[in-house]
């Protein structure tokens, strides 16, 4: 029988996806901002490294390798959370235009996407979801408005990370996957060979050797981005409700835009507060609608 999740546990969790993955809009806009490694290898790399630690380190625990079932759904998450999710990140970053706090910014929206997308699973949306979904794309809206966006190929994959992570979380709790940790092992394990055979067949070569500041940046994705945030996340989605697994829209964009500011000097614009504000008003009324 489960034992439920200790307090102490849910709050390093909450700790881990609210300032560490608010961090790594910096580290990957540093490994891939100066095109050191191509956007989707370097995702691949960072995965299945990642992911091939936890499991080694879980197997010598003596947990229980995934069956067949849950190799499937692993694969599953692996290509909605981690090519199309995280995957669009990367890209995005790799796009001059596209600063760290900005990604972050319209990664923010993925719980107004998680809204839409619960209607295809049989939970109506309330008149106050409906208001926070406007509310909170219109702050996309003015990001666009201040040029920021401008629609560019790296405005447009944000968006569809942004789509991708949030039905890959909708559909989680339905599909039959590994126990604990091991399924953050198993997504992160498959979500690197899907990155890696798409960057085989689409992606783009390594031209030259990396820059140290872009190494040691993927190894922050690796040990803290992903061995330890992400399993946080999956952690949280298997233990809390939804609208809590996902409230680390909140303290991301701020985390990132102050580091972008501080270390890279990534502008801070008037209206990208404005926007900034305004995203979040809306996913706190939609993520809060529902009791």
């Amino acid at each position: 029988m489960n034992q439920p999740p200790k307090t102490w546990q849910i709050i390093l969790a909450l700790l881990s996806v609210y300032l560490i993955w608010g961090s790594t809009y910096l580290a990957i806009k540093v490994a891939v901002g100066e095109h050191d490694f191509p956007p989707l290898l370097m995702g691949g790399i960072r995965h299945l490294t990642a992911g091939g630690i936890l499991f080694a380190f879980l197997k010598m625990r003596g947990e229980a390798s995934p069956k067949r079932a849950e190799w499937i759904g692993a694969s599953v998450m692996g290509f909605f959370l981690l090519l199309g999710g995280n995957g669009g990140v990367v890209i995005a970053e790799s796009d001059p235009q596209i600063g760290s706090g900005l990604a972050a910014l319209v990664i923010a929206t993925m719980p107004l996407w998680a809204a839409l997308f619960s209607m295809f699973f049989g939970q109506p949306l309330r008149w106050r979801e409906w208001l926070g979904l406007l509310i909170g794309f219109s702050g996309i809206i003015l990001l666009n408005l201040n040029g920021n966006l401008n629609w560019s190929t790296g405005a447009v994959a944000l968006i569809i990370a942004a789509m991708s992570w949030a039905f890959g979380s909708t559909i989680s709790r339905k599909l039959t996957l590994p126990k604990g940790f091991m399924a953050s092992a198993a997504q992160m394990i498959m979500g690197g060979v899907i990155m890696t055979t798409v960057n085989y067949f689409v992606g783009s070569p390594m031209t030259r050797a990396p820059r140290w500041e872009a190494i040691l940046a993927l190894a922050y994705l690796i040990l803290f981005g992903s061995v330890i945030a992400y399993s946080g996340y999956i952690f949280l989605l298997k233990n809390v409700r939804p609208a809590l697994a996902t409230s680390y829209a909140y303290a991301n964009p701020m985390v990132a835009v102050l580091l972008g500011w501080l270390f890279i000097g990534e502008s801070i614009t008037p209206m990208m507060i404005v926007a900034m504000a305004v995203i979040l008003i809306g996913v706190g009324i939609v993520v809060t609608a529902k009791k």
